[in-house]
């Protein structure tokens, strides 16, 4: 029997053009038949290198997971799973990671808020920019900060740490590992040795933003009490995440501060409970996490531990690259910012310009090449360095060809400068 179309419906229809009418009924099936990527054939789009870390496709990929909430039962896990990781890359086994929305920036705050109290002793090792903000930072909550600053290149002596921890009782320590100001790598393991063996009250803070997951960290054997980081560096995922881990220790310090924390969304008060309820496998609130970072977290983690290279050898391969590098860099005649290779990071790299080149001579023919790199950071030498990053992905696949990319750009660039110039290379 035919359907009767209402008479109402035949007229609306009358005005549809037939053009219009014909797309209506065509495109719909194939808007439906249409399939989401697979990690598989995901693949992000060209784009300049390295600009300071590439992130892998399947990093990319589970951050375009479709949102959820923060307490779905699918979700949950994958917080708890970016807790026990994070510990590996570390090396501790009861360390307390925080994972909280923010920059690496924010590990400052959780430092500074947590574990100082108001009229309390901060040292700040000085290696660069960074040190002048960490130093910054303990001020805002009241701190009296006594800093150690080191020539531009250096490190700070173990001799002048020691006799720092000697002239006064200090709360805190802070270094920053690798400041990217500077390029300069200070020695962790050294540093907590000399802390543990004159002040062992005092608490070692390192600065891990442009180092965890790129350099070695043995948080516990090397009695590292705070490292702080954030993603969007060695551990290769998009930035948004701040990403802490205590030590027992230091988490019992902010528990029996006497004066009450002074941030409200930097407080652990707040956060401790949270991050072991999804360690548990239970859902909790204080503030909503950035889901989808978290979901990347999980599938750059989970690379980094569970599969090829190991951790060992993937610092292996970042000092490969960094060596790489870097002599390609001194045959070219740029000198490093660091005054000794043996405390160069490897990362990344701060080099001077060539003499006779400056910024705009170097910067742009590199980026026309794909390339893509920093200009200098620290005031006193701004205008005289830049700084390249060389860690992640770009060196633990080699088959990428990033590292041969930044190499054979620099060598083109600087060519092509002086011959700009009509400078004869000596």
């Amino acid at each position: 029997m035919a359907t009767r179309i209402p008479s109402s419906v035949r007229t609306f229809c009358a005005t549809i053009p037939r053009r219009r009418h014909f797309q209506l009924i065509h495109r719909s099936p194939s808007f439906l038949e249409r399939k989401m990527s697979t990690k598989q054939d995901f693949k992000q789009e060209p784009h300049k290198i390295p600009g300071p870390i590439e992130v892998a496709d399947e990093v990319l990929f589970a951050n375009a997971h479709p949102s959820m909430s923060h307490v779905s039962p699918d979700f949950v896990p994958v917080f708890g799973d970016c807790i026990r990781m994070l510990r590996e890359v570390l090396f501790t086994t009861d360390g307390q990671p925080f994972l909280i929305a923010g920059s690496g920036t924010l590990g400052w705050d959780q430092v500074a808020a947590n574990l100082i109290e108001p009229g309390e002793n901060a040292l700040v090792l000085h290696t660069g920019y960074f040190g002048d903000s960490f130093a910054e930072c303990f001020g805002a909550y009241g701190a009296n900060v006594d800093q150690l600053k080191a020539e531009i290149g250096g490190v700070v002596s173990q001799a002048d740490i020691e006799k720092a921890l000697k002239s006064k009782k200090y709360k805190v320590i802070t270094f920053t590992h690798v400041d990217t100001s500077t390029g300069v790598l200070s020695d962790a393991k050294l540093i907590a040795e000399t802390v543990k063996k004159v002040s062992p009250d005092t608490l070692t803070v390192l600065d891990g933003v442009c180092s965890v997951a790129s350099e070695e960290i043995r948080m516990d054997a090397w009695g590292i009490d705070v490292v702080l980081t954030a993603t969007q560096k060695g551990l290769g995922v998009p930035p948004g995440l701040s990403v802490l881990c205590a030590s027992q220790k230091a988490v019992k310090v902010s528990e029996s501060r006497k004066s009450p924390v002074t941030s409200y969304y930097a407080s652990w008060k707040k956060w401790l409970p949270i991050m072991r309820a999804y360690e548990k496998g239970t859902p909790a609130y204080f503030a909503t996490p950035p889901v989808n970072l978290v979901y990347a977290l999980q599938a750059s983690l989970t690379t980094i531990t569970k599969s090829k290279p190991t951790l060992e050898e993937r610092f292996e391969a970042h000092r490969r690259a960094s060596q790489r590098i870097k002599a390609v860099a001194k045959q070219l005649g740029m000198k490093q910012v660091p005054l000794d290779p043996a405390i160069a990071a490897n990362g990344m790299s701060a080099l001077y310009y060539p003499h006779g080149l400056v910024a705009s001579d170097l910067l742009p023919r590199l980026a026309q090449k794909g390339v893509v790199v920093a200009g200098g950071l620290h005031s006193a030498i701004k205008d005289k360095y830049f700084r390249v990053g060389h860690m992640g992905i770009t060196v633990v696949d080699p088959s990428r060809g990033d590292v041969e990319k930044v190499v054979a750009s620099l060598e083109a660039s600087v060519a092509e400068a002086f011959a700009s110039k009509e400078v004869v290379v000596e």
